[in-house]
């Protein structure tokens, strides 16, 4: 197919997609109405609208979102918590401040709610440890900053921004992060902190669920064996399946934490790579909601001075193994901005890696001179989808254009511009 053909196919396929040139739009609130009009305004196929000059846009998920599964209460709370984002954001942007710092103070709001898998609504891994990843990138000067597996920063979207501006590296893990955090003064919380027992609740549920695919068959005439609960660093044997957050000690003041023993389960062998027994990396039905969703937040923006920047934040999978990192925090797979695009994406982290999906985002507007929506369109929908991807992003680029495409049955996000009104949608249709 020659670059040709291909640009008018995809041009055609475009027509009233999911990407919006978007204006002042419908107010959210949390009645039935005004959430209707912003699921409206939002909607994957509206038309373009007049560009803004400037204005923050924000995720909290996709997957497979359904209104069944989410009550109105939750629905509503979390529309609160991106409208609240939004207007985080707004705050510093309507001040002439810069993108970054507006990307910076939205992903804090999404990282302190507990309805979001980021920060306070981080979900557990297989030990019940909560395991908090973030990336933060600057348009202007292509500045980034990331951090992985950290366990014990309340923000980990600050600490990512530490790394970029007080140190000569892009990314840090783990302790080491962690010890970076303190010597920059950054207080470390305790574990128990990001304890919620609707994510430990989740935990359990997953690990019955893997219990129950790898468990051998019982042999005739004999009794079940007895299952016992999974071993959690920090707590006793003794009390099995209470949160270790209640367990853990917490860290003390100038010393990094304590390096967790790796996972280990009574009664099975250590798992290997592809055995069934990794099935948990494998992405699934949320075990709270029922839903199909990656949890993840983040947040790109256009300052007044035409200056873009992008952010992302997740607490990853829950009963994840093996210290698995996804796409949020790797610079140019979840999180990208240059002087032309910015891009935060949510989805299936290892598809969102091989495929570089922020960056090629920009690259296509970069190079093929493609329209932000045409260019982020195409990824979501035809690149992603031929590979089994599943996910979607947002993105600005630096005239205000703004694209949304997911290629689920929902993502939380939400817009906002100019004049301060605030739209958030969820769903995929109205």
């Amino acid at each position: 197919m020659s670059p040709s053909f291909s640009l008018r196919q995809h041009r055609i396929l475009l027509a009233g997609t999911a990407a919006l040139l978007l204006a002042p739009l419908g107010c959210a609130t949390s009645t039935q109405a005004g959430a209707a009009r912003d699921e409206a305004a939002l909607r994957t196929d509206a038309p373009p609208r007049v560009k803004p000059k400037w204005g923050l846009v924000i995720h909290g998920g996709a997957g497979v979102i359904s209104r069944e599964n989410l009550s109105p209460e939750r629905e509503a709370a979390m529309r609160a918590a991106l409208t609240q984002a939004l207007q985080a954001g707004h705050a510093v942007l309507a001040k002439g401040g810069r993108s970054l710092d507006a990307v910076t103070a939205a992903i804090r709001v999404l990282e302190d709610s507990p309805y979001f898998n980021a920060g306070k609504g981080a979900v557990f891994n297989h030990d019940g440890v909560n395991e908090l990843d973030a990336a933060l990138m600057d348009g202007k000067t292509r500045a980034a900053g990331a951090v992985a597996g950290v366990r014990h920063i309340q923000n980990p979207i600050d600490l990512a921004r530490r790394v970029m501006e007080k140190s000569p590296h892009v990314m840090m893990v783990g302790d080491g992060a962690e010890a970076f955090a303190q010597s920059q003064g950054m207080p470390l919380v305790d574990a128990k902190y990001f304890y919620t027992e609707e994510r430990w609740q989740g935990l359990q549920r997953a690990l019955e669920q893997e219990k129950a695919k790898t468990a051998p068959p019982v042999t005739p005439g004999q009794p079940p064996a007895i299952q016992q609960q999974p071993a959690v660093p920090g707590v006793s044997p003794a009390a099995p399946g209470l949160p270790p957050a209640m367990q853990q000690p917490p860290v003390a003041p100038g010393q990094p934490p304590a390096t967790q023993p790796p996972p280990a389960t009574p009664g099975e062998p250590p798992a290997t790579p592809g055995s069934s027994s990794t099935s948990s990396l494998e992405p699934g039905v949320d075990p709270v909601t029922g839903d199909h969703k990656f949890g993840t937040v983040g947040a790109v923006a256009l300052d007044q001075e035409g200056n873009l920047a992008a952010g992302t934040s997740t607490g990853g999978m829950t009963n994840k193994r093996f210290g698995r990192v996804g796409d949020s925090p790797i610079i140019g797979a979840g999180t990208y901005a240059d002087e032309r695009c910015a891009v935060s994406a949510t989805g299936h982290g290892e598809f969102f890696i091989r495929y570089t999906v922020a960056r090629d985002i920009c690259a296509r507007v970069e190079y093929q001179d493609l329209p932000l929506p045409e260019a982020a369109n195409v990824v979501i929908h035809d690149v992603l989808v031929k590979a089994g991807g599943e996910g979607g992003v947002i993105a600005m680029d630096r005239q205000g254009n703004v694209a949304m495409p997911f290629n689920s049955t929902g993502m939380y996000r939400g817009y906002i511009g100019e004049d301060g009104t605030p739209s958030v949608a969820i769903f995929q249709s109205p």
